[in-house]
């Protein structure tokens, strides 16, 4: 059996659900073209940070002294019971029971991604050290890392994006989050797959905001997902934290399988949460209920704020 072969069932058996082999070599020039133009032209809106490292966005070669590979892994988060499915839930902070909620999306549901995954493609870099001369250096990589992770997930043969500005992984479906190891060790890269969203157009039909343009752009400034995290706007309906819209309305994801790994903590609980309680929680028991929660890394003031812009919404 190959390196590359084992390096693929180590990482199932972690419990990634998908991974694909690419080199280190910079992205491809229509998607460094598109990404710049998505700069230039505004849409980054409020996220200043994409406009830094971009040499290093650009090109995976420049995280890592002597990279020549990209290991690209997949951790399906669909969950198996949606809040809105929950028929009981615990009395405190949250549902709707007569009081006013909101709506978080679904992957803010679980622990904190960031962390999990790297703690598997800790388990996976070391793993592949024992493979290899001992010798061998590796960087960690999850969506905070300034990565085009999306365009290396496609190169590796994981799936496409969307017309959604998703990861669509033909099997997974878009409710995936991706993580990338880079290492100097020589492998085998697998061939890109192919794939599109083949006419379909119901994603950006169902965006309250216009944020999915029809030019295949996506204008950050209009994103529910990022107005609940980085510029305060009515326009984030009921949602307290991100949008699931575009990605619900994904024929993709409707078929798709549900997250098979046990270990990756889905609090079903934390999809509606109590607007009035939530504008008077205390750091002390925002502390104990979502520490390990994307919510946390927003912080209490960012929910105190969007729960109170969700009330007003409701008037």
């Amino acid at each position: 059996m190959s390196l590359e072969q084992d390096i693929k069932e180590k990482a199932l058996e972690l419990g990634f659900d998908a991974v694909g082999i690419t080199d280190a070599s910079p992205i491809g020039r229509e998607h460094a073209e598109h990404f710049q133009t998505w700069l230039q032209s505004g849409y980054a809106g409020p996220l200043a940070y994409m406009h830094r490292n971009l040499e290093k966005r650009l090109d995976p070669s420049r995280l890592l002294d002597g990279a020549r590979s990209v290991v690209v892994v997949a951790l399906n988060y669909k969950p198996s019971i949606p809040a809105a499915a929950v028929g009981w839930v615990p009395p405190t902070l949250l549902t709707d029971r007569g009081e006013p909620a909101a709506q978080v999306a679904q992957f803010a549901q679980y622990e904190d991604y960031h962390d999990f995954i790297k703690r598997l493609l800790r388990d996976l870099a070391d793993f592949l050290q024992s493979r290899t001369d001992g010798l061998q250096r590796f960087r960690r990589c999850v969506d905070s890392a300034p990565v085009a992770e999306k365009a290396l997930a496609m190169r590796a043969g994981l799936g496409f994006i969307g017309r959604n500005h998703l990861f669509i992984h033909p099997r997974l479906g878009p409710q995936i989050l991706l993580g990338e190891l880079i290492t100097t060790v020589a492998l085998k890269p697998d061939e890109p797959c192919g794939g599109d969203c083949a006419g379909c157009d119901l994603c950006l039909k169902a965006c309250p905001t216009g944020a999915l343009r029809s030019d295949g752009f996506l204008d950050v400034r209009q994103c529910i997902s990022c107005l609940t995290q980085y510029d305060p706007s009515p326009k984030i309906g009921n949602w307290l934290f991100g949008c699931d819209e575009c990605l619900l309305a994904c024929p993709h994801q409707q078929r798709a399988p549900v997250c098979a790994n046990r270990k990756f903590a889905h609090h079903v609980e934390r999809g509606r949460l109590n607007l009035r309680e939530l504008t008077e929680i205390t750091p002390e028991t925002f502390e104990a209920r979502f520490g390990d929660s994307p919510l946390h890394r927003a912080g209490l003031e960012a929910m105190k704020r969007n729960a109170k812009i969700c009330l007003r919404n409701r008037d």
